[in-house]
């Protein structure tokens, strides 16, 4: 079974209407690491090399995180500027990432369709996370398409509910190691992978 960590990222967790209860739910699973980086670092002082031992213990890689302002929290950006090392992720002798793969898992007040061409927000979602593939580009991992619960702040309890079991229901299938990254980044989204199972 594959080794997940979740890089999990909400400044204001307690208002959260979904990770909350996803974070809950994950770190309750066999073989999947929660780091909540704003509770382990609040001033923002990460420690490299924990961050990656953490990565070299790990067979799959998830910056976890809602959408904010057409991106992520930014200790995210802070925990890439400082973990990623030259010579460590990337570079000639950055190989400890090499065949890793990692995607991101966001949570969207909106819709997918107010993110298109033409909607709300003019561009498809899994544009504005074009930043993070090209860094997994770098560190020669496979960057895998995104994971979107969207339209949270319109869902009732059931229906976000069904939306955490069906993240886990992902997460455990690929756990299972029965996929090819290149058969997973033919989709659009991850989500996607349901109807391949």
């Amino acid at each position: 079974m594959l080794k997940i960590l979740v890089l999990f990222a909400h400044p204001t967790l307690e208002q959260s209407v979904v990770n909350k209860k996803l974070i809950r739910r994950m770190r309750s699973l066999p073989n999947i690491s929660v780091r909540d980086l704003y509770e382990l670092y609040p001033d923002f002082d990460i420690p490299v090399r924990v961050e990656q031992a953490a990565l070299e213990r790990h067979d799959i890689v998830i910056w976890m995180h809602p959408i904010y302002w057409y991106s992520a929290p930014p200790i995210i950006k802070q925990w890439i500027d400082l973990v990623l090392l030259h010579d460590w992720a990337y570079g000639t002798k950055g190989t400890a990432l090499k065949d890793k793969w990692i995607f991101n898992a966001v949570t969207t007040g909106a819709t997918l369709e107010a993110y298109q061409e033409g909607g709300h927000h003019g561009y498809p979602l899994k544009d504005f996370l074009l930043p993070y593939k090209q860094t997994a580009t770098l560190c020669h991992m496979h960057y895998l398409p995104p994971y979107v619960i969207d339209g949270t702040f319109s869902k009732q309890p059931k229906e976000i509910e069904q939306d955490i079991e069906q993240f886990i229901y992902h997460l455990q299938l690929l756990q299972s190691g029965a996929f090819e990254a290149t058969a997973l980044q033919q989709f659009s989204y991850l989500n996607q992978l349901k109807d391949q199972a």
